[in-house]
């Protein structure tokens, strides 16, 4: 594990809501390539944009993000 990865449940947040990547990006104010980006971790958010991403769900942060691989659904973890 790089010590600076990111680690992130963008798609599966805009799986359950039923919201495309575009629509995530415009109501964000980015381009719907930063969403892939991110979703696949080869970009990290500022801190704004983490906190904006945030607050559209309507999750605490860190439901969003993490430092460390989040546990797999339905793991038990």
């Amino acid at each position: 594990m790089a010590e600076d990865t990111v680690y992130n449940r963008i798609a599966m947040l805009r799986a359950e809501r039923g919201i495309t990547r575009r629509q995530l990006a415009e109501a964000l104010g980015v381009h719907y390539q930063t969403v892939g980006y991110l979703e696949r971790g080869e970009y990290s958010p500022s801190l704004f944009l983490a906190l904006a991403i945030a607050e559209h769900f309507e999750v605490p942060v860190e439901v969003v993000f993490s430092r460390r691989p989040f546990p797999r659904l339905g793991s038990g973890e």
